[in-house]
């Protein structure tokens, strides 16, 4: 079924109506070297709002704090309108060893600065940035929830933390009454996929929508990139005045590669027999995933953006599906595979026939 950006959906286990994509920020502002200007940025977002999307999604130290302070000009006459998602615990000062971190104090910190530059008197959504293993959990529920009973946060969320820290505080929020967790960022496209081992599952069964970022692998799935970009060491990001290209980032993150390239490939096979570009049949295949909200979309222009948004129309058959499926294989380890087989399938129910479905 054909999608638009207005056909909303709730996110997790709550009322919050967010479009099936969302608008992503980190491109709003070239001081990492690559992202759009001011006037570019803007039109970026009204191109959006024009469609119907309503969720957009950045963070404090996106471009240096440069995407938070333009969307808090851009969004003056629309703010209630919008669902503005914001993180915090990055590192906000190197050198200030408590201006990053999830604990209490880098968190109110972080919101009052991000609601200054927002210009905003509350944040419909907050993640958690980054897990850093050092803060406990209850500092970091209670933290929220304050920040939920101030009416600063509406709802709370959680990006890049591991599953079993996840479940383990949904609990806890739950069993204290403190607010539940109703979002989970998590890297996830066809190239990346390792999140269907635990991260996904999780989700589902707790009531975490899941919102992937980097649904296009870095722009791999786009076929931007061949083998000849594997040849050779990497590029030197002294070699750009404007900062490191996206072909070195994509070297040094690990989404270039062999099996990438080859999944691009199968990709661009789909998106030849659709009529319809790779990077619209990869976003696709995405937001149509069991357990997915909303995939965070990167544009840098507005015809990477009118790209993207075409990807609500694309339909994928079956047969497609399976070829993408397979060829973005991946194993989902101990004990999932175990546990899949036939053998154990055969040791715990026999020949009994139980309908699973809930």
């Amino acid at each position: 079924m054909s999608l638009t950006l207005d056909s909303y959906r709730l996110l997790g286990r709550s009322g919050l109506r967010v479009s099936p994509l969302a608008l992503g920020t980190a491109t709003f502002g070239t001081e990492w070297g690559w992202g759009a200007g001011p006037d570019e940025a803007r039109q970026l977002l009204d191109l959006y709002v024009s469609h119907g999307g309503n969720f957009i999604d950045t963070a404090g130290t996106y471009t240096d704090g440069s995407a938070e302070r333009l969307l808090g000009e851009f969004t003056r006459t629309h703010r209630e309108s919008l669902v503005l998602a914001t993180k915090y615990s990055t590192l906000r000062r190197p050198g200030d060893p408590n201006s990053g971190g999830p604990h209490r104090k880098s968190l109110f910190a972080s919101v009052e600065a991000s609601l200054r530059r927002l210009n905003t008197d509350y944040i419909d959504l907050l993640y958690l940035h980054v897990w850093d293993f050092t803060t406990p959990v209850e500092e970091i529920l209670r933290g929220l929830d304050d920040l939920v009973r101030q009416g600063k946060v509406l709802y709370v969320a959680m990006s890049n933390v591991p599953a079993w820290q996840v479940s383990r505080m949904q609990a806890i929020a739950d069993l204290r009454g403190w607010s539940p967790l109703i979002a989970l960022q998590i890297e996830y496209s066809l190239i990346e996929r390792t999140g269907e081992r635990d991260l996904i599952p999780m989700a589902r069964e707790l009531g975490l929508g899941v919102v992937p970022y980097s649904p296009l692998g870095g722009g791999v799935l786009t076929g931007k990139y061949g083998r000849d970009d594997l040849a050779g060491p990497s590029p030197d990001p002294r070699e750009s005045s404007d900062g490191p290209p996206r072909k070195t980032v994509n070297l040094a993150l690990g989404n270039l590669t062999e099996r990438s390239l080859g999944i691009a490939d199968a990709v661009k096979d789909v998106a030849a027999e659709l009529g319809h570009t790779p990077g619209q049949v990869a976003l696709a295949w995405t937001l149509r995933r069991p357990g997915v909200t909303s995939p965070v979309l990167g544009a840098r222009t507005l015809a990477q953006l009118q790209d993207n948004l075409g990807a609500l129309g694309v339909e994928l058959p079956a047969t497609q599906t399976a070829h993408l499926d397979e060829a973005s294989a991946t194993t989902l380890g101990f004990p999932h595979d175990m546990l899949a087989g036939e053998h154990m399938r055969t040791v715990t129910h026999g020949d009994l026939a139980i309908d699973t479905r809930r």
